[in-house]
C-alpha cells in the first residue's frame, strides 16, 4: 500500500546542473580600460525546455548580457545554463509552471556566478545580475500565448529583455 502512494506523490529531483555554452568577447580591450568607466547594461534572458526521456526535462536559461561604455562595446556574454530534472506526480499545467518557473529559479545563480566569474578574470569591475522574478515572466509570457493561440506542448520558450 505504501508503495502506490509513494508513486502517487509529486517528486522533484535534481539529476545535473550545467553550463551547456559560455561565450565572452571584450572586442575593445585594450582601449575600454583606458576609458572612465560608465557602464550601461543591457540584459535579455530566455528559457527553454524540452523532455528527453519520459518525466526527465532539460531546462536551459540563456542570459546575455552586452555592457557599454559610451558609443562603444566593453564587452558582452552569453551563457547557456542548464539543468536536468525529474519531475513525477504533477499536473501537466504544474509541470509548465515548474518548467517555466521554478526550475529556471533555480538555474539562475548558477549563470549569475559564472557571469561574475568570467567579467572579473576579464579585467572588468564585477558584473551581479539583480534577482530575476520568473513567475512575473512566465505569467507575461503564457499571456502573449493565449492572445497568439501558439501553446505547444512538449518543448517551450519564454524570454524578453530583463532592466
Amino acid at each position: 500500500m505504501q508503495d502506490k502512494v509513494a508513486a502517487t506523490q509529486p517528486q522533484f529531483e535534481i539529476q545535473r546542473i550545467y553550463v551547456k555554452d559560455v561565450s565572452f568577447e571584450a572586442p575593445n580591450t585594450p582601449h575600454t580600460f583606458m576609458e572612465e568607466w560608465k557602464p550601461e547594461v543591457s540584459l535579455n534572458l530566455e528559457t527553454k525546455s524540452s523532455r528527453v526521456q519520459d518525466n526527465v526535462h532539460e531546462v536551459i536559461i540563456s542570459i546575455t548580457a552586452t555592457v557599454s561604455t559610451g558609443k562603444k562595446s566593453a564587452f558582452l556574454i552569453e551563457i547557456q545554463q542548464a539543468g536536468i530534472f525529474l519531475i513525477t506526480g504533477v499536473a501537466n499545467d504544474q509541470l509548465h509552471h515548474m518548467l517555466g518557473s521554478f526550475c529556471p529559479n533555480i538555474l539562475f545563480p548558477y549563470a549569475r556566478e559564472v557571469i561574475s566569474d568570467m567579467v572579473m578574470r576579464a579585467g572588468f569591475p564585477q558584473l551581479i545580475l539583480a534577482p530575476v522574478n520568473f513567475d512575473a515572466l512566465y505569467a507575461q509570457h503564457m499571456e502573449e500565448q493565449k492572445k497568439q493561440g501558439t501553446h505547444k506542448e512538449g518543448e517551450d520558450t519564454q524570454g524578453g529583455k530583463v532592466h
